[in-house]
């Protein structure tokens, strides 16, 4: 016979693990089922020059697959946006939901009582691609996670992405009753192509280390192509089991940019390999703009050094993402006139002239002698004749 005291701990612990047992269906109901989609090397991969668009390599870039975080660029695309049109401010301050604070995976630990810029969180979303950022954001902007969810989708729409279907604000696998987030290559590459024309984007996707909450918290780029690829500047990689490793990657070099998208590796290092490949293939394809290599070599005028800002100085091609030459007002801007103590003022051209003058002089002493040994020479030969 057990004494009454063991008697009630073996009873708290039968229906500890009853209570256990009755939440494992629950749990596990949590999460809809989701096919596994990752293969080796991968499931589709895409390349672009941006400029143009143009495709110089694609494998199954029709695919339809899932993002995981790599669809936080859509929701930098919807934000930027709303920025751009004054809806919106960068320093405006976004209070902290409970939602926002219960959503897991990779986050920031935002806490209900805390409130931070919409600035803060757009790093937060790029560079710790935190998910309770994504959701603290949407809610602010849409009122809930829907309502941001259907401005994803429309700016989808608008941007031609035809094979792109969004379910999430942060990528996360669905949970039940969800289904999950679709898109292929093709359609992250416009929305790449749309974000590389902002480079108010790139300011976030290329930060590879940040502070966040006063610098208690560093947040790390899950982009490690960042600082190894040369002249990468984003975009984003994502990443859960059945949707495997994704990235969507940029670089720009000589003025050329180019973008590759690889969805659906089996590994990290794979993905990354791959879609550094397709990188520097694309610049061995495409050659760098003659007119940025030209402005680059060319030395920098002096008057350009003398102007002020804003006064119609003299202006270079930079390699931003649009590419564009030397403005026209640099091409027209007359030589300053010489001053006179340049050379080619009244003092050079008065040692010039002495400098031409003596130059005639000796020719012209040179001719005399000439004349002289000639006339002594003949002298010479008349008095030997006469001997």
């Amino acid at each position: 016979m057990y004494e009454p005291g063991v008697v009630k701990k073996m009873k708290r612990c039968a229906l500890c693990i009853l209570l256990v047992l009755m939440m494992v269906p629950v749990v596990w109901a949590a999460r809809a089922p989701v096919k596994s989609l990752a293969q080796d090397p991968y499931a589709s991969a895409l390349l672009i020059e941006a400029d143009s668009g143009k495709v110089l390599f694609e494998a199954n870039a029709d695919a339809k697959l899932y993002p995981a975080s790599v669809l936080k660029l859509m929701d930098l695309y919807v934000i930027l946006q709303r920025i751009g049109q004054g809806t919106l401010k960068l320093d405006e301050m976004v209070q902290v939901t409970t939602e926002a604070a219960k959503t897991g995976g990779s986050q920031v630990y935002l806490d209900p009582k805390e409130q931070f810029s919409v600035e803060d969180l757009l790093y937060a979303l790029m560079v710790q691609s935190a998910n309770d950022a994504a959701v603290a954001l949407a809610t602010h902007i849409a009122g809930s996670k829907d309502g941001f969810v259907v401005l994803m989708n429309q700016k989808a729409q608008e941007l031609g992405m035809k094979n792109t279907k969004f379910h999430s604000v942060h990528g996360l696998p669905p949970s039940e009753g969800q289904e999950p987030d679709v898109t292929t290559a093709r359609d992250l590459a416009i929305l790449c192509r749309a974000l590389a024309k902002q480079p108010e984007a790139l300011k976030y996707t290329s930060t590879r280390s940040k502070g966040f909450r006063e610098d208690k918290f560093m947040m790390h780029n899950h982009n490690k192509l960042l600082g190894q690829l040369a002249g990468c500047d984003g975009f984003k990689t994502g990443y859960y089991q059945a949707a495997g490793f994704s990235i969507a990657v940029t670089a720009q070099r000589g003025g050329v940019r180019m973008i590759a998208v690889v969805m659906g590796s089996k590994d990290r290092k794979v993905r990354d390999a791959k879609a550094t490949e397709l990188i520097n293939k694309g610049f061995t394809i495409v050659p760098p703009k003659p007119e940025l290599m030209g402005a680059a070599a060319l030395p920098k005028p002096v008057a350009a050094a003398q102007s002020k800002p804003g006064a119609g100085g003299v202006t270079f091609a930079t390699s931003a993402g649009d590419g564009a030459s030397a403005s026209p007002a640099a091409e027209t801007t007359p030589p300053e006139p010489p001053t006179k103590n340049a050379v080619g003022g009244s003092w050079g051209n008065f040692f010039i002239g002495l400098g031409v003058g003596f130059i005639l002089f000796l020719a012209l002493f040179g001719a005399a002698v000439v004349m002289m040994k000639r006339r002594t020479g003949t002298v010479r030969s008349r008095y030997r004749r006469r001997d």
